[in-house]
């Protein structure tokens, strides 16, 4: 073989492989759970998110750079795998903010949201996510109470650990969004330090207890007083709207009576001794003497009385 034909041999295979790396490295495909990066000369060009064949430039002019678009879980504190869940107490334990230690571990669910600061801001963004991470939760556990943390705090705690970790993030600039944060377990880290936060929660709760009983008993003898107090008042103002009452009659039996005696005073007087003595002295019988104050026969004045509305009753029938 001549060089000739050497050198064209060698010119054909160099031109057929630069033609292969055109044709393979020109075409590239992206996965519904992908996004690319696509770098021209090293530098980010653009990015595709839509799945799918798309073309580039050939290597070394464009190259591609994947990233996922799914949902990830940083477990802090453990690790689960087939089952089984490993924990790191020397990465969970921290102090509260009323000097107790407790063991907390969290889960972290994160997004990439933009591919090229992912990869290019900086060198591990897992790792600085796990750092954040870690700052976050452990400056909410230090600013709260042991009760919190243990009981009826860890809502309010997951949205204070979201808020400043999703700051922090976006500080960083690393492309990540953090989606929701959940606190996995937090506990006391011994068993006989559990036990006696136990025996104080009991007791606590048992003060709190007889606290309420004690507030209802309060409540319940407080509505009684309200109502006996409320009674006497009603019952104070009854009397008095009746001896108003009774005042005013009073009165208008009184202004009659003087009309009558201005007209006639005799009369009158002798009316009001009868009436007085028929109330002083109301089973009395009254008999009728002449001027000279010899009795005379006397005129039973009640059976008369309580007779006569008999006869006009007899009368009226016969009427």
């Amino acid at each position: 073989m001549s060089a000739k034909q050497l050198m064209q041999g060698t010119g054909f295979l160099f031109g057929a492989v630069i033609l292969g790396i055109i044709i393979f490295t020109s075409w590239y495909t992206v996965d519904e759970s992908d996004q690319a990066v696509i770098l021209t000369f090293g530098k980010v060009d653009e990015t595709h998110q839509e799945s799918g064949l798309h073309f580039k430039l050939p290597w070394p002019i464009q190259s591609v750079e994947k990233v996922s678009k799914e949902t990830f879980s940083l477990q802090f504190g453990y690790k689960q795998k087939d089952g089984e869940v490993e924990s790191f107490p020397s990465e969970t334990k921290m102090i509260t903010g009323d000097e107790y230690i407790v063991l907390a571990d969290m889960v972290v669910q994160w997004k990439i949201t933009d591919p090229e600061s992912y990869l290019f801001q900086a060198e591990d963004p897992d790792k600085i996510l796990y750092d954040a991470t870690s700052a976050s939760l452990r400056s909410i556990i230090g600013s709260s109470l042991i009760d919190d943390a243990l009981t009826s705090g860890k809502a309010e705690i997951e949205q204070e650990v979201y808020s400043l970790l999703s700051e922090l993030i976006d500080e960083y600039g690393i492309g990540i969004s953090v989606i929701t944060v959940k606190l996995q377990d937090v506990e006391l880290p011994s068993a006989e330090v559990r036990k006696a936060f136990t025996d104080v929660t009991d007791a606590r709760e048992t003060m709190n207890t007889k606290i309420n009983e004690a507030q209802k008993y309060q409540n319940k003898r407080k509505n009684e007083a309200e109502g006996e107090k409320d009674a006497i008042i009603s019952k104070a103002q009854g009397e008095k709207t009746a001896r108003i009452q009774a005042a005013r009659g009073d009165v208008a039996v009184f202004n009659e009576l003087y009309e009558q005696y201005r007209l006639n005073p005799e009369i009158t007087q002798e009316r009001l001794v009868l009436e007085t003595l028929e109330q002083v002295l109301p089973n009395a019988e009254l008999y009728i003497m002449d001027d000279n104050q010899n009795t005379m026969s006397y005129l039973p004045i009640r059976p008369i009385e309580k007779q006569a509305p008999k006869e006009n009753q007899s009368g009226g029938e016969g009427q």
